[in-house]
């Protein structure tokens, strides 16, 4: 079993960063294609980065340019750092890995086995 853990949430102002964690258990981490979604209050669950086991990014096109996807294979972590913080960017933020995702499918939370309990991000205005 794969399990996650996501850290780094918090309350902030617009305009701020935050960088969040999310650390995995398991010794195969560097195999895994690890993604950030979120979900805000009375939304869909929408798709934030992902960043595959060569270390390709991909982003969604709301926090392009001011979000940043990471992973530090020997820690089992990836971090989501986020800058320019936005009140639109309120959300519960989850984890979630995968053995095989292929690149088109990336932004596709069904194709996520593992999920983390998510962290809680608010941008105040």
């Amino acid at each position: 079993q794969v399990q996650l853990v996501e850290s780094g949430g918090g309350l902030v102002q617009a305009g701020a960063s935050l960088r969040l964690s999310c650390a995995a258990s398991g010794r195969t981490f560097s195999s895994f294609t690890m993604g950030w979604f979120r979900q805000a209050p009375g939304k869909e669950r929408e798709f934030v980065a992902a960043i595959s086991r060569n270390g390709y990014s991909y982003y969604a096109d709301s926090v392009k340019g001011r979000f940043t996807i990471s992973r530090d294979n020997a820690k089992n972590t990836v971090y989501l750092q986020m800058n320019s913080l936005k009140p639109e960017d309120t959300a519960v933020y989850s984890c979630a890995a995968d053995y095989s995702v292929l690149s088109r499918d990336v932004a596709r939370g069904n194709k996520y086995n593992y999920w983390g309990q998510g962290t809680q991000v608010t941008v105040s205005s």
